[in-house]
């Protein structure tokens, strides 16, 4: 490690704040990327990612940072439900969802496809990631199947992003170059899925148009 980057990287730990305050930080910044428009703004994945990536150099410890990391997701997964379930549609009228249209359009194609897994995917998806569950509270999705793909979703999110940074320790680059690579995994898994969901609809299709013509 050269030590420019050693000396940015202790200037980094010293800014930060210890101990329970440490993890305050990390829970609001994995709630506040949970959430519609707000998380927009928040570069929550990378974030905690570097969370991680911190901890391999003794800022804070793996177990708490993962747990804590991972409620955060959860709460904010489920707050974005009761929002989208209580204020929704007023909401949608509003110039802030106005101006992000076109992700909102499609957050609410996605939830469409993909029902419950969309909430899962969702997670690992940046951009609509807040907007998902927002949008699955707005179609009144059971909240037994919302609690359940958010929960499954945070704790897969919680461990594998700074579980990531972690791992690759040695350079805040290899530990990007980590988080990329877990983009990509994810990417790969949604577009199998995808592919599953429209050979099966293509299947009972054809399988449907048989029997109508018999």
């Amino acid at each position: 490690m050269d030590s420019t980057f050693s000396s940015w990287l202790q200037q980094l730990i010293e800014i930060l704040p210890e101990g329970n305050l440490y993890l305050l930080l990390l829970f609001v910044i994995a709630l506040l990327e949970s959430l519609p428009i707000v998380g927009l703004a928040m570069p929550g994945s990378t974030l905690i990612l570097l969370a991680g990536f911190l901890a391999a150099h003794g800022k804070g410890s793996m177990p708490p940072v993962i747990l804590i990391t991972t409620l955060g997701a959860l709460i904010g997964d489920l707050l974005s439900y009761w929002i989208g379930a209580r204020f929704g549609t007023p909401l949608l009228n509003r110039n802030s969802f106005k101006k992000h249209r076109k992700l909102v359009n499609q957050a609410e194609l996605f939830f469409a496809v993909h029902g419950g897994k969309s909430i899962f995917f969702a997670r690992f998806l940046g951009p609509i990631r807040g907007l998902t569950p927002f949008i699955a509270g707005l179609a009144r999705m059971p909240q037994k199947s919302l609690a359940l793909y958010a929960l499954i979703s945070a704790i897969l999110w919680g461990i594998s992003y700074p579980g990531v940074g972690f791992l690759g320790g040695a350079s805040w680059q290899k530990a990007q170059s980590l988080g990329s690579r877990l983009g990509m995994i994810i990417l790969l898994a949604l577009v199998v899925t995808v592919l599953h969901f429209w050979l099966r609809r293509s299947l009972q299709l054809n399988h449907g148009g048989k029997k109508d013509g018999n």
